[in-house]
């Protein structure tokens, strides 16, 4: 693995809640009223935040799996949660019908709202590929003790694998 690809996969957990922050931030405040923002932007901007909020989300849950792999889950997690909005029973309408519930789970299915999950998860995986970029070469994200295990060594148990040449029958 590269050293940018490896700077891509190490996310500081402090980052990603401190990202978290402020995408709950900025998205509670385009969604209220004290912007004044019309009704189009103010909603499939809300979406990408949200989206954006679960990519760094899932960094945050797995800090070592690829940022393609955290894009997946939180594509995957977003359109998830879109298609239950066509589910309605009592229960959830309930926890639909609060704030916070409103905010996390939505209330009406929207195919365009995939559209606005896609731009939230690409902006967070421009965010990651430009802090890696600036960090990359000089300055990896982080680095591990097995990273800097040779190639040729088993990094789980430390023993030398297939790649070392076999004993040869002259040696006692």
């Amino acid at each position: 693995m590269n050293s940018l690809a490896a700077a891509l996969s190490n996310r500081h957990r402090l980052r990603q809640a401190l990202a978290m922050t402020i995408v709950v931030s900025a998205g509670l405040l385009w969604r209220s009223p004290w912007l004044g923002l019309p009704e189009l932007p103010r909603k499939y901007g809300g979406d990408a935040l949200w989206a954006l909020l679960v990519f760094f989300g899932f960094g945050f849950l797995l800090p070592r799996r690829p940022t393609r792999a955290i894009a997946l889950l939180a594509m995957t997690f977003s359109g998830l949660i879109e298609f239950s909005q066509l589910y309605h029973a009592p229960w959830i309408d309930s926890i639909r019908a609060t704030r916070l519930g409103a905010l996390v789970l939505g209330s009406v299915f929207n195919w365009p709202d995939f559209s606005a999950y896609g731009l939230g998860i690409a902006t967070g995986v421009l965010c990651e590929w430009l802090l890696a970029k600036r960090s990359w070469p000089d300055q990896p994200l982080a680095s591990t003790h097995r990273d800097s295990i040779p190639d040729h060594q088993d990094r789980s148990a430390g023993r030398v694998t297939e790649h070392q040449a076999p004993p040869s029958d002259c040696e006692s």
